[in-house]
């Protein structure tokens, strides 16, 4: 099975994503216009320090108009290695630095209209780095506990898909370390 691009159109360009229209034959035969949002992808960090605390963000996002609790994350630069993105990010944000990284996976947040990939990482071993965040940026970093930011999940306080997603990842990973 295959799907064929018979055209293709930037339809806006805008300073982090594009939105995309192609024409396109399906597998049934079908041709039609599909809109997407080309992304060049993003790195999201669980911070962890030695007390299982979280570093968890409060951010202004205007599209929901509001501020969100979320996890450091941030856009992948042009040819910026993932890895090297969540240090970035999470230095850039929160002011931690991590000597320890595990990869958590990858999750597709929005497959309908967006090829977005977020790449989650847990990071553990903190220290102090210097936070710089962007002009753009309006935010504050907080620890807490690991189980409050699952409570915060459970009554609706967090709705942050890639947060929730790390953070369930994360409860996982420590509760299959041998004790």
């Amino acid at each position: 099975m295959s799907v064929s691009v018979n055209c293709r159109q930037a339809i806006h360009r805008g300073r982090v994503f594009q939105l995309v229209r192609e024409n396109v034959t399906l597998d049934n035969g079908t041709t039609t216009d599909l809109d997407f949002i080309e992304h060049p992808g993003a790195a999201a960090i669980v911070a962890l320090t030695g007390e299982n605390d979280v570093v968890l963000v409060r951010q202004y996002r205007h599209a929901l108009g509001q501020y969100i609790w979320e996890i450091p994350a941030g856009t992948l630069d042009p040819g910026e290695p993932v890895l090297d993105c969540a240090r970035r990010e999470l230095a850039e944000e929160t002011g931690y630095a991590a000597a320890d990284w595990r990869k958590l996976g990858e999750i597709t947040p929005v497959p309908g209209y967006s090829d977005e990939r977020v790449h989650l990482f847990l990071a553990t071993g903190l220290s102090a780095a210097a936070q710089r965040l962007d002009a753009d940026e309006v935010l504050d970093a907080h620890c807490m506990p690991l189980a409050e930011a699952a409570d915060m999940i459970a009554r609706g306080e967090l709705q942050d898909a890639k947060s929730i997603c790390a953070l369930l990842l994360v409860q996982r990973w420590l509760n299959d370390l041998p004790t």
